[in-house]
């Protein structure tokens, strides 16, 4: 290699170090996550006014994350057994189970910094700690805890749903079809009259709405004495509602509210952010 060739090949190695140094920006596409925009999304309603407004409804939903006060300081190691589930709901008890808690919460306590053992990292031993901290059994978890990775775990953690019920439901609506027979009768049998009595007959409007209060309980207790560390509690409400509005033929509508899912998310995150702020 002559000489001219050596050091190309050698700036070309210091030049990225350079750039940096002094103070170049990276390009976007390193500094980004990726994204998809309306051009990737094949729904052929994708960028029109009901798309728009679905969206932005959608987006009051997503989960914006959760700033853990003492998340710079780490907590420690410790394994999330799954709780119970004690309402009597139907649709709440087909939607969610106490894995479906669990797994949101070995997800934000990682988030707060807590060092989190995985359920399925531990295999066949998930069962055993299970067994021996629900009962109480203080010298079959000091065994359990005496294995492997477990040695140096400090608490047991549950999240338990104490309450999820339907606590309020309210509707209204309006049907034209009274005001039509009242056109009919006391309007002229005209053009006009006959008209207005069908466009007042079409008319049919409703809106509803109900409110849901979900509570959630977390008990920390001592991995080597199975003794409760701390526990605490926390409500949330959820309203789910729609409306709808025909007239004359043209119809429009609308559904939302905070699916059991996210309401499950937000008390696992109030939770934790209790655990962070009162026990690290």
């Amino acid at each position: 290699m002559n000489a001219r060739k050596m050091n190309h090949h050698r700036f070309a190695k210091i030049a990225p170090l350079l750039l940096l140094a002094v103070g170049f920006p990276q390009t976007p596409w390193a500094q980004q996550p990726p994204s998809w925009g309306n051009e990737s999304n094949p729904s052929p309603t994708a960028g029109s006014g009901v798309s728009q407004r679905a969206n932005a409804a959608a987006d009051k939903a997503m989960d914006k994350g959760v700033e853990y006060t003492n998340a710079s300081k780490p907590g420690p190691k410790l394994v999330v057994i799954p709780g119970e589930i004690k309402s009597n709901d139907a649709t709440f008890i087909q939607k969610i189970s106490s894995n479906n808690v669990a797994d949101f919460a070995e997800l934000e306590l990682t988030k707060a910094n807590f060092q989190v053992l995985e359920r399925d990292d531990l295999g066949p031993l998930m069962k055993e700690i299970q067994l021996a901290y629900n009962a109480g059994d203080a010298d079959e978890a000091q065994k359990i805890m005496s294995k492997g990775k477990l040695k140096s775990t400090k608490w047991i953690v549950r999240f338990d749903i104490l309450k999820a019920e339907q606590v309020a439901a309210q509707k209204s609506g309006f049907n034209g079809t009274v005001v039509s027979n009242l056109i009919g009768i006391f309007g002229n049998s005209n053009r006009a009259s006959n008209a207005a009595g069908t466009v007042a007959g079409s008319v049919d409007a409703s809106n509803g709405a109900s409110v849901w209060i979900v509570g959630m309980r977390y008990k920390i207790i001592d991995a080597a004495t199975t003794e409760q560390v701390a526990t605490g509690y926390n409500e949330l409400k959820m309203e789910v509602g729609a409306n709808a509005t025909s007239v004359a033929g043209v119809s429009s509508g609308a559904a939302g509210g905070v699916g059991l899912d996210t309401m499950v998310q937000r008390l696992v995150q109030r939770d934790v952010w209790d655990i962070d702020y009162k026990n690290k």
